[in-house]
């Protein structure tokens, strides 16, 4: 069943049968997720324009970040709309509030091309033009590649700093791969600056690089970080969550793995549908992000320090054909007028 009938089937239970006069009249005060990140600040922003300006809505934007967020829709029901929901962090209570008709997922995969993992520089490729194509199984064989600065003797793989959840899932990533034994250094950056600048100085050197990172950033936009497949497959929600994820004392055992599946939503909620009615969620399930126009727009955002704002404005008068095929020819032509 396509998402749209899910969506028009649970509606049909809270008892939200009628949306045409609402749709139609303007769509009424709308309060809508502004998260502390470059992409979620770009999408909230191009929502608040195209609600606006497009559907006659009245649009509030406020402050939000994954779990406060949720936990403040699921328990509240405000705001109406969280564009960027990171679902990997709320799976189950997600699963109970859909189920409960608190929160719809509107749209199951806004951004394209998104995900964690471990990546090298273009520049390693053409260092060494035959690590194109290998998995990171086969990299792993040759830590002579990426010397470590303190013992050049040792390949440097870099993880993300201490506190991030990536630095524990890295770090036991590190033991099941048996990198220590192949002759690795597991390299701790301090910062989100200090990982940025260990990419940026490599990339610019032309020197390899290899490490972890996440897309969509303005960093893989800007360096084109090529993903590296791991060479073996997902081993499983329970290996995932029960030890990876966890402290290397409460991980005994790590197996092998690629990196759990990234998934990102567009949340709203019961009010949403209501108030918003059925032609701005066809809006919402429409509204795809591809990574590289993404990407581009979050350089874009780096390179000239723009806010969501600015940006929102960047990408509607610069991708004419993405967001024009999410809405109807008349409702761009509203939203065009109102830039």
């Amino acid at each position: 069943m396509k998402i749209r009938n899910i969506i028009l089937s649970t509606l049909v239970v809270l008892g939200f049968t009628s949306f045409s006069g609402v749709a139609n009249a303007g769509c009424g005060k709308l309060v809508v997720a502004e998260q502390n990140w470059a992409s979620a600040e770009l999408m909230a922003n191009v929502d608040k324009v195209i609600l606006e300006k497009g559907y006659g809505c009245e649009v509030e934007l406020v402050p939000g970040a994954t779990m406060p967020t949720f936990t403040s829709m699921n328990d509240k029901g405000t705001p109406d709309m969280n564009p960027e929901q990171w679902a990997n962090a709320v799976v189950e209570p997600l699963k109970e509030a859909v189920s409960a008709g608190r929160i719809l997922v509107a749209n199951k995969a806004p951004i394209t091309g998104l995900g964690e993992g471990w990546w090298i520089t273009p520049g390693t490729i053409k260092k060494y033009p035959q690590i194109k194509g290998m998995t990171a199984v086969e990299i792993l064989e040759h830590p002579e590649w990426f010397p470590s600065k303190e013992d050049p003797s040792k390949g440097a793989f870099v993880g993300c700093p201490a506190g991030w959840g990536c630095q524990i899932a890295n770090a036991n990533l590190f033991r099941a791969f048996e990198m220590e034994k192949k002759g690795w250094v597991l390299i701790d950056p301090g910062s989100a600056a200090g990982l940025d600048g260990t990419i940026s100085k490599a990339a610019d050197s032309g020197s390899p690089w290899f490490g972890y990172y996440w897309n969509p950033t303005s960093m893989v936009g800007k360096y084109d970080l090529q993903a590296v497949d791991f060479g073996v497959p997902y081993a499983g929600a329970e290996n995932w969550n029960n030890c990876i994820m966890l402290p290397d004392e409460q991980c005994a055992n790590p197996k092998a793995t690629a990196w759990t599946k990234s998934e990102v939503n567009s949340i709203v909620s019961a009010n949403f549908a209501k108030t918003g009615g059925k032609d701005i969620l066809s809006y919402v399930e429409k509204r795809t992000y591809p990574g590289p126009v993404m990407n581009g727009m979050l350089v874009y955002m780096a390179d000239n320090q723009a806010k969501g704002s600015d940006a929102a404005v960047e990408f509607l008068k610069k991708h004419e054909d993405i967001w024009t095929k999410w809405v109807s020819s008349s409702v761009a032509k509203k939203v065009k007028a109102g830039l």
